[in-house]
């Protein structure tokens, strides 16, 4: 015994000296990195560079050509932009309308919309039963996929695990690389319906491994939208209210799609144009919606909110909200980032048409849940950022509440944890993905992506490694 434990004693030591070796050669490779690796801002002004693929004007580089997704936000003028209220506009209909449609109607409208995204027409009401029962006749994953797959290799992060788990579908398909139209469909109406039980397993398991809780694993039920057999599966006693289901479906609306340019879109673009599997274009989609940037700025919202919440005594006094704003901004509270998370976009302006829907029935749920207080200190940062960002930064520029202001809200009202805020926006924003993913691989005379980057490292001769 005493002999092990010696034994043990001396593996433990080697093990932290070999960290403190690996920890210390690290740090010196940064320093070698930083050494060799610096580029001259400068270059991207000599070489016209579009950093970002943007123009100097904020407007995006022109890509590419779609017939799915619009995003308006301003108007070019003389050459400059003009602000000018949001519009975002599915396969040429105004979401405004698409919502005021099924929300009069008292329907689902998530399951409408994939359609539309998908194949460029309103379905009638017979397509769309035969639809909404292959997504049904697709929920149910491969034979042993949840417990070799998920179960078996756990994830601190559901992003990560979706990625990996996409990729895994290939290894389950009959037919993974035809790209045929017909195999190309087939595997887009797959993937829309496994997604959100892949998200919901991934979550119950992450619960399970790294939170100490119960495992518990609910099937998608026959008969249920997508909205709310999500939230019957990721709930211990699958109880929900028709007024979070239908709450949820809208936010599944608002982030199915949002042009070809967003990171995500272009991410599975670029990866299509290469005549790739569909399965590796949608994981890299995800692998970029993953980020703080993009897909995760909802979760960003939300963690602002509670330092402002516990920063702020008086929700209701706008002098201390101000103070607070421009901490934020002053790199002084939060973060440290001097961002205001929730305000702003690249392309809205005015106004953000998701935000102003969502915004809406937010109101409405706050109300019920009693957190009217909570969402009166929402519209104050919207309102007061503006003047906070001239104040502090010197930016007059208008500056509009985005999608993310309010989406994180809503999760939160209805009960849903910051750990699948990301992860339902990939379920919402698969439908785009695929809508992309085919019209890439499916339109003739497509070519590979390959945009150029200047190389400015000067040439140099080899140099024998003894005389280094």
């Amino acid at each position: 015994m005493n002999t092990i434990k010696i034994w043990e004693k001396e593996r433990v030591w080697m093990q932290n000296a070999e960290r403190e070796a690996f920890a210390g050669f690290l740090t010196s490779l940064c320093a070698e990195y930083q050494k060799h690796n610096q580029i001259d801002p400068a270059y991207y002004e000599r070489y016209n560079v579009k950093r970002g693929l943007r123009n100097a004007d904020g407007t995006g580089v022109m890509a590419g050509v779609t017939q799915i997704g619009n995003v308006m936000g301003y108007y070019l003028q003389d050459g400059e932009r003009v602000p000018a209220p949001g519009k975002l506009v599915y396969r040429g209909i105004d979401v405004e309308e698409l919502v005021d449609g099924f929300v009069g109607e008292d329907r689902f409208g998530f399951e409408e919309t994939a359609y539309l995204l998908l194949f460029g027409q309103l379905p009638t009401r017979e397509q769309l039963a035969t639809f909404q029962q292959q997504l049904t006749d697709n929920h149910t994953l491969p034979h042993m996929f949840t417990e070799d797959m998920i179960i078996k290799a756990p994830s601190p992060d559901v992003m990560n695990k979706l990625a990996r788990s996409v990729l895994a579908l290939y290894s389950y398909d009959d037919n993974p690389d035809d790209m045929s139209l017909p195999n190309q469909l087939r595997q887009a109406i797959q993937l829309i319906a496994r997604v959100p039980v892949i998200v919901a397993h991934a979550f119950a398991v992450k619960r399970h491994y790294y939170d100490d809780e119960s495992l518990y694993l609910h099937r998608p039920q026959p008969g249920l939208s997508v909205a709310e057999n999500f939230l019957y599966s990721v709930r211990h006693d699958n109880q929900f209210t028709q007024q979070e289901a239908r709450l949820l479906d809208l936010c599944l609306v608002l982030h199915a799609e949002h042009g070809g340019g967003n990171n995500s879109a272009f991410a599975c673009r670029v990866l299509s144009s290469s005549g790739t599997d569909i399965y590796s274009s949608i994981a890299a989609a995800v692998g970029s919606l993953k980020g703080p940037r993009h897909g995760g700025a909802n979760k960003k919202v939300m963690e602002m909110f509670g330092y402002i919440e516990e920063g702020v005594k008086d929700w209701k006094d706008d002098d201390e909200i101000r103070d607070f704003l421009g901490r934020l901004l002053r790199k002084e509270a939060g973060d440290r980032s001097g961002l205001i998370y929730g305000m702003g976009h690249a392309i809205y302006t005015l106004s953000d048409p998701r935000a102003v829907i969502l915004k809406k029935f937010a109101r409405q749920l706050a109300q019920t849940k009693g957190m009217e207080d909570e969402f009166q200190l929402y519209e104050a940062v919207e309102r007061l950022t503006p003047e906070m960002l001239l104040s502090v930064k010197g930016e007059n520029k208008v500056v509009c509440a985005n999608v993310d202001l309010f989406s994180g809200m809503v999760y939160k009202m209805m009960g849903i944890p910051q750990e699948l805020y990301t992860p339902l926006f990939a379920v919402a924003r698969i439908v785009g993905w695929c809508a992309h993913r085919i019209e890439e691989v499916y339109q003739p005379g497509n070519r590979i992506i390959r945009p150029a980057y200047k190389a400015v490292a000067p040439m140099r001769t080899f140099v024998p490694l003894d005389q280094r």
